[in-house]
């Protein structure tokens, strides 16, 4: 019974073991502690675009441009007690190559994120397009089915072609004699006599 003993206070947590503490699943874990210091990525990307994008105009070049020739005058041509970068401009070449080492990497970063945006407009397009195609061939479907059901209609043109052939017909049987004499002054239809009483009329 000793060992059942045991193993029940190692399930309890009783005294002789250090249990570890039991992971409740209705509970949320507590938030880990974080050394770096936390930032919102969208946010970042923002401005990594906003920076990208005027990196890439003229006026970026224009100022640029100002600013290392005023460099260049100020320390060729200042006093020598207040030149802070003399010939041959290596302070001058260490900013250039940090800008540059910066610029590429934000440049990089907004042609992900537009890349990622082209990702889902094309992705969109593509939907749109295959429910155009879909759409387009239910009202193509739609449209025979309507040509078939309108081919088997008599349409009125049909009636009056088949009419005219009929009355055609009587005539070339009226003047052939089958139809009656030239006495005969009956038409194509007969007028209806009122007076006259119909055999099944009763």
């Amino acid at each position: 019974m000793a060992p059942e003993r045991e193993a029940r206070e190692r399930a309890a947590g009783g005294t002789g073991t250090t249990a570890r503490p039991r992971l409740r699943l209705d509970q949320p874990q507590p938030p880990r502690r974080r050394f770096l210091p936390e930032y919102d990525p969208e946010a970042f990307g923002r401005l990594s675009e906003r920076i990208a994008r005027f990196l890439g105009t003229g006026r970026f070049i224009v100022w640029m441009t100002f600013v290392i020739i005023l460099w260049v005058v100020w320390n060729v041509s200042a006093p020598r007690d207040l030149r802070f970068d003399n010939y041959p401009f290596i302070f001058l070449t260490l900013m250039l190559s940090l800008q540059a080492s910066y610029a590429a990497p934000l440049i990089l970063l907004a042609q992900n994120r537009q890349d990622d945006r082209d990702k889902v407009n094309l992705e969109q397009d593509r939907k749109q397009n295959e429910r155009s195609i879909a759409d387009t061939e239910y009202l193509t479907r739609e449209i025979a089915a309507l040509r078939i059901g309108l081919g088997e209609v008599a349409t009125r043109d049909w009636i009056r072609s088949e009419l005219e052939d009929l009355v055609k017909e009587l005539e070339e049987r009226r003047r052939d004699g089958s139809g009656g004499g030239p006495g005969d002054r009956r038409g194509v239809f007969p007028a209806e006599h009122p007076r006259a009483r119909d055999v099944d009329d009763r």
